[in-house]
Parts: structure tokens; C-alpha cells; sequence
């Protein structure tokens, strides 16, 4: 197969020596089967932001860190340096999210290079040796789809433990390996700590997979395990071999908006007094 130009340049570095074929084209990314020396791996290239169906919004971008202070300050005015610096980051999330997690034991693709919007990661195989199939290409039995919603459940888990929500779960993002279920497609990634919307999105990860196993094993539709494993990590108890029952006891008492207003004011007050003290200190 002619080698893509976006790929060019790592075979220039040596990276990647031959281009097998063209695996798949997603909403972000374009990925091929590629030859590393004797190794056979995948090579995903990003798409430029104006060839993309997919847009990066600040419910996925909060709460993450950029190191370089120019580099920020230009992603804040949005000018050109600034938007291309934008691009890098969104890409650089994907590959930053799989080495955290590979390294918490979660499983996702092993990594091994990333170089001019281009990743190179390992290839998953199914049981006959060629690329694993998608869940949503899989047919399952019930005690299957137990099974596998058990696993990336707990894959859930441990993804939180690292600090990391995936955002975009589904049957489309996992791949059903030799040796079972595999979390792909990460650009998405929300940091659990400083993302406020971190919650709703671990809550629609664990809602797709209830929704989608449901439809072999229908009693998962009444699992509630995002509360409970949301629960667990607010009170810092959350570990990867937590046993979970997939219930939890929602609070039934109506809020006390009194004392929530209260604490408001407080704050409000509090806040006056420290301004107030900072002016006469200046003056």
C-alpha cells in the first residue's frame, strides 16, 4: 500500500517500516495496520479539526492541564498558534489518558510512539489471530453479556481509580480481544477531579453499556452502578477490587434549601470582610 503522507515522516524516523492497510475511518481519526520492524501494530492519524464530525467541547477539555504558559495563554485568546496548540492537546489526551491507564493495569491498547498527530499502538487481535472485532459486531449469550458488562464494569473502575473518566463508552469503543473486552478511543477523556462534568459522563459510560448488554441479558437495565461507584470514589474508597452490588440507595430526603443559602451568605460575607480588610491594608 502507498504510505499515507501523514505517515511519511515515521518512516522516516524508523518508526514504521511498511503500511499493511487502511483498518478503519472514525469521526477523529484514520487508522492503519502498519509493520514496525517485525511487529505488526496500528497506526492512528488524527484528522485536521476541519475534516472532523466530531468537535471538542469544554464539557470534555475542563479541568485539563497544559504546561506550556504561552501555550495556554494563546488556547485562551484562540488565536492561530493558539488553535493548533488546541489540536496537539486534544491529540496529546488520547495518548497521555492510554499510558496512565496502561499503567494502572486498565485494558486499553498498549502505546508505543507518538509523533506529527500520529499514534502508534499495539494491535488487538481476536481469537483467530486478525483484528478483534467490535462488541456491537459480536453476537452474544446472555451469560456472555453478564460477563463481559461484569468486566468493563470493574474496567470502569479502574479507569476512575487512575482519574479518569473514558466519556464516550460504548459498544463502538471496545474491542472483544482473544482474551476479552479492550477500551479504545480516548481523545475524549475527562480528568475525574477537575472536570465538573465528570459525573454525567461516567453516568452515560455506565448507562450505554447497561442499555446495550440489556438487550441479551435485560435485567442489567436495572443496575444502578454509576451512584454507586461515583459514591465509593467521593468518599475516597474506590479501588480496583472493590466488590459492587450494581444498587444504591438514593436519599429520599427533600433538600434543605434554608441552609444551603445560609452557607451562601456566609461565604458572601466572609469574602466582603476579606476585601474589605485587603483595601484598608493597600491604603
Amino acid at each position: 500500500m502507498k504510505i499515507p503522507k501523514r505517515i511519511e515522516p515515521l518512516v522516516q524516523y524508523g518508526l514504521v517500516d511498511e503500511v499493511i492497510r487502511q483498518l478503519m475511518s472514525g469521526k477523529e481519526a484514520m487508522v492503519y495496520v502498519v509493520r514496525c520492524g517485525e511487529d505488526i501494530r496500528c497506526a492512528k492519524v488524527y484528522k485536521e479539526s476541519n475534516q472532523r464530525s466530531f468537535r471538542h467541547s469544554v464539557n470534555y477539555t475542563e479541568g485539563r492541564k497544559v504546561r506550556n504558559s504561552r501555550r495556554a495563554r494563546a488556547m485562551e485568546k484562540g488565536a492561530r498558534y493558539g488553535r493548533k496548540a488546541q489540536e496537539e492537546a486534544w491529540q496529546s489526551a488520547e495518548v497521555d489518558a492510554l499510558y496512565r491507564l496502561a499503567t494502572a493495569g486498565v485494558r486499553v491498547p498498549k502505546p508505543y510512539n507518538f509523533a506529527d498527530g500520529v499514534l502508534l499502538m499495539e494491535l488487538v487481535t481476536g481469537d483467530d489471530g486478525d483484528v478483534a472485532p467490535r462488541l456491537n459486531d459480536v453476537a452474544l449469550t446472555a451469560e456472555e453479556a453478564r460477563a463481559y458488562h461484569g468486566i468493563l464494569i470493574m474496567e470502569v473502575v479502574r479507569m476512575l481509580c487512575a482519574g479518569i473518566v473514558h466519556g464516550d463508552l460504548s459498544e463502538y469503543n471496545v474491542l472483544i480481544a482473544s482474551d476479552g473486552p479492550v477500551i479504545i478511543d480516548l481523545p475524549q477523556a475527562v480528568d475525574a477531579a477537575g472536570n465538573n462534568n465528570a459525573y454525567s459522563m461516567l453516568e452515560r459510560d455506565v448507562n450505554n453499556l447497561a442499555a446495550y448488554f440489556a438487550r441479551y441479558a435485560p435485567e442489567l437495565l436495572t443496575t444502578d452502578y454509576a451512584m454507586e461507584i461515583w459514591s465509593h470514589y467521593q468518599n475516597g474508597k474506590l479501588h480496583p477490587q472493590i466488590e459492587l452490588t450494581g444498587r444504591y440507595q438514593r436519599s429520599e430526603k427533600p433538600a434543605d434549601a434554608g441552609s444551603v443559602m445560609r452557607e451562601i451568605d456566609a461565604v458572601i460575607k466572609e469574602e466582603a470582610t476579606r476585601q474589605r480588610h485587603k483595601q484598608e491594608m493597600e491604603e
